[in-house]
């Protein structure tokens, strides 16, 4: 069988000018990766793929605004995490906490070794954490956003951004930590 629309640039070109089959083929490349990106950010699934499915849209309908400088990927990928950021605050505007509970975050700062923790127990410790510990935590340690363009994006100042991931991270070694002791440990 021969692939249609093998090169990225013309399906661009062909989906810009409202090609139904090249965006179709440019959706079903890129949306195993972007539900991806959104269930880090939004859980349950299905409000993963609603938000991924929102931000398709605005790729599509944008798609003349993609300037070409950087991968195309990654400009999906910058409006599936803002997608997600804007259905979260919709939900519960975030809640910087500037208080923890010590004893879920836990007082070392040591490295918790996640590495024997499935990945799917990881992502329940994620998603576990605030919305804005959660936020930031992805932003940076996931998808590589510096804390300046996480400030930007969230309207928080660079500093509270450095904070929330400091605390995000604690927190998530706290509950790596339990999890080992109460099921890998036992």
């Amino acid at each position: 069988m021969i692939q249609l629309y093998t090169n990225e640039k013309k399906l661009l070109q062909k989906a810009m000018k409202g090609d139904r089959k090249a965006q179709k083929h440019l959706f079903e490349k890129h949306s195993p990766k972007m539900l991806s990106v959104c269930r880090q950010y939004v859980s349950p699934l299905e409000t993963a793929e609603e938000c991924m499915l929102n931000g398709f849209f605005k790729v599509f309908t944008k798609l003349d605004s993609f300037s070409h400088n950087g991968s195309f990927e990654g400009w999906v990928r910058r409006i599936m995490v803002r997608e997600c950021l804007d259905h979260l605050r919709k939900k519960d505007p975030f809640r910087y906490k500037d208080e923890v509970d010590e004893e879920k975050v836990g007082t070392e700062e040591s490295e918790e070794d996640a590495d024997n923790v499935p990945m799917d127990v990881l992502q329940e410790c994620i998603d576990a954490l605030p919305d804005g510990y959660k936020s930031v935590f992805v932003m940076y340690a996931v998808d590589g956003f510096k804390h300046r363009e996480i400030a930007g994006m969230l309207n928080i100042s660079e500093n509270t951004s450095k904070t929330q991931f400091r605390k995000a991270r604690l927190m998530l070694q706290g509950q790596i930590k339990q999890v080992k002791e109460q099921h890998y440990e036992a």
